[in-house]
């Protein structure tokens, strides 16, 4: 609100923890690494900043608190991204497993419901709808 436009997404780079990094960089490689292989870099990069300042600003606004991190929002974005490429763009060439999907809706609602404690939930939610939509959009 004063200009200071890189807490957008800084909080991308802020972790609560060793196993939280640790989680969310396995997330990414794996999550990453198939965007960037049937994408681009430079696309890759884009949609990594898109992700994380439209899923830190649905945070922020709905929560009116700057305390909270973690890449969980862009892992949900990029998660939304490949779920909807694999159901409406067969060029794409990835489809999620059912396991897949699953276990990352499933950890969606343990968020939700409080039972992993304070969760930046909104970002989650904000990551996903923006990948989800740039998805099913997106008919490369």
């Amino acid at each position: 609100m004063h200009g200071e436009v890189w807490r957008l997404i800084t909080p991308i780079f802020i972790h609560f923890g060793v196993m939280h990094l640790v989680f969310n960089m396995m997330a990414m490689w794996d999550l990453g690494r198939l965007i960037e292989s049937r994408r681009s870099t430079a696309f890759y990069l884009l949609f990594i900043v898109v992700l994380g300042a439209g899923s830190n600003l649905v945070q922020f606004l709905l929560t009116q608190s700057p305390f909270f991190g973690g890449m969980s929002g862009v892992l949900y974005g990029l998660f939304g991204y490949i779920w909807m490429q694999g159901r409406t763009n067969p060029r794409f060439g990835i489809i999620l497993t059912q396991q897949t999907i699953v276990m990352m809706l499933g950890w969606f609602v343990l968020c939700w419901v409080g039972v992993l404690g304070s969760i930046a939930n909104w970002a989650h939610t904000g990551g996903l709808l923006i990948g989800v939509a740039w998805g099913y959009l997106d008919k490369r």
